[in-house]
């Protein structure tokens, strides 16, 4: 197995050659990822892939459950995308990385937020903004895509809104909305509904960072197409 370093440049050679030192999240995320795919070396990259999409799936059960259960949401969110970091930390620092499953990995994301957008919604979100959200986590992927098809090699500077911020604010909202409804909180400030609330102030807060920072992405991507 490739060490950590070469992990990290492997990554980068993948991804266009942005560099994760760009990030904290970004780096912490992804040495987090490599550290556990040492410590499961035998397990099959496309293997943490299913299982990745299955339980950001599953978050969506504790989600319609409500109340203290969303803590239980947040966390399956949280474990899904470490799961899918863990996949290409295989794949990449086992010396299986491969075209195909690079796709695969980029659709099942695709799936895993569109199962993240779902769970905002039953928590309490706004079918609007929830539908935003989602379409958030979708647009700076589509535009990298659409970018390397006309030519551009480069994947655009890191923003604010990259994969694991969207994991994170995920995972943290809804999370914090099941530990608000744990403590009894159902009314405060003339808000009947403190839980759906929290889940809808999480998922606004969410949206901006993912205008921001695909209009961060877009400015990059736009440099690179007029060159």
């Amino acid at each position: 197995m490739l060490s950590r370093d070469e992990y990290l440049a492997e990554w980068s050679r993948w991804h266009g050659g942005t560099d994760p030192a760009g990030s904290r999240l970004v780096h912490g995320w992804l040495t987090l990822a490599y550290t556990l795919a040492r410590s499961v070396a035998w397990l099959p990259p496309l293997g943490a892939t299913a299982l990745g999409l299955l339980v950001a799936l599953a978050a969506v059960g504790p989600a319609v459950a409500g109340g203290a259960w969303l803590v239980v949401a947040g966390l399956l969110v949280g474990l899904s995308g470490l799961l899918d970091s863990l996949d290409g930390a295989l794949a990449l620092a086992g010396g299986r990385a491969s075209r195909r499953g690079y796709v695969l990995d980029s659709a099942v994301d695709r799936l895993t937020e569109a199962g993240y957008a779902v769970t905002l919604w039953v928590a309490g979100a706004p079918g609007w903004l929830a539908a935003l959200f989602g379409a958030l986590c979708w647009l700076p992927d589509y535009l990298r895509a659409r970018a390397g098809q006309a030519g551009v090699a480069e994947t655009g500077s890191i923003s604010v809104w990259e994969r694991p911020t969207r994991v994170v604010m995920t995972g943290f909202t809804v999370g914090g909305a099941g530990i608000v409804a744990a403590a009894g909180l159902t009314e405060a400030a003339g808000v009947a509904d403190v839980p759906a609330a929290v889940v809808t102030a999480g998922a606004a807060v969410g949206s901006l960072l993912g205008v921001v920072g695909t209009a961060q992405l877009g400015f990059s991507l736009r440099r690179a197409l007029r060159d």
